[in-house]
């Protein structure tokens, strides 16, 4: 069988879950999958953008990471997504772009596949888990398997025990308050093995 392929994507403003992309992109290769880190296009105006130095500098230095198109969706076995939660809901560049994969949608492209997703937050409770489950909806519409975490690993606890998908806090200053570094790999590494296991019993 073809090695799995993996398209991690992201939203970040100012750098947290870029982050947490490439800790799952570390994570996917080392269970032997081909990975994408692709980011979702950016929608704000620029002098938002402008306005905020940390979102205007993380803008700057990833301008060489490819944007996400359906396309890539189709492509891959697995997805993680990493996006903040934006008032317990995704960003809406998020499902801006979420938006556009409704002809995949009804012609089953998006079917099987396996995927999970991450997010972070300034609180604790700040619209974590329910950011997660927000876009596990959608994920259902697809037909997508999802590939949460669970507690299936000590990772998972020493981060937070977040079962929905690894969740983060970030202080005042974008640094990071929980060590997540391994349950990031730790579900990289599950939603690869899951869809290795779909693609395998499918053929």
């Amino acid at each position: 069988m073809e090695s799995v392929k993996a398209a991690i994507v992201y939203y970040s403003s100012t750098g947290t879950n870029y982050q947490l992309a490439r800790w799952a992109e570390e994570g996917a290769k080392a269970a032997g999958a081909e990975v994408k880190v692709l980011k979702v296009p950016e929608i704000a105006p620029p002098e938002a953008i402008e306005s905020n130095a940390a979102w205007k500098a993380h803008h700057e230095a990833t301008k060489e990471v490819p944007e996400v198109t359906v396309d890539d969706l189709v492509w891959a076995d697995a997805i993680v997504f990493s996006v903040p939660t934006r008032f317990g809901n995704v960003p809406g560049q998020v499902k801006q772009f979420i938006d556009t994969t409704g002809g995949a949608w009804a012609k089953g492209k998006l079917a099987n596949k396996a995927v999970s997703a991450m997010t972070s937050a300034q609180n604790p409770h700040g619209g974590q888990e329910q950011t997660i489950l927000q876009l596990y909806t959608t994920m259902y519409h697809w037909g997508a398997i999802i590939a949460a975490p669970g507690y299936t690993g000590e990772a998972v606890f020493a981060a937070g025990g977040n079962p929905y998908g690894t969740s983060v806090t970030v202080d005042q200053d974008g640094k990071m308050k929980e060590n997540v570094e391994e349950a990031v790999k730790h579900q990289a590494k599950r939603t690869v093995a899951v869809a290795k296991a779909i693609k395998s019993g499918m053929q």
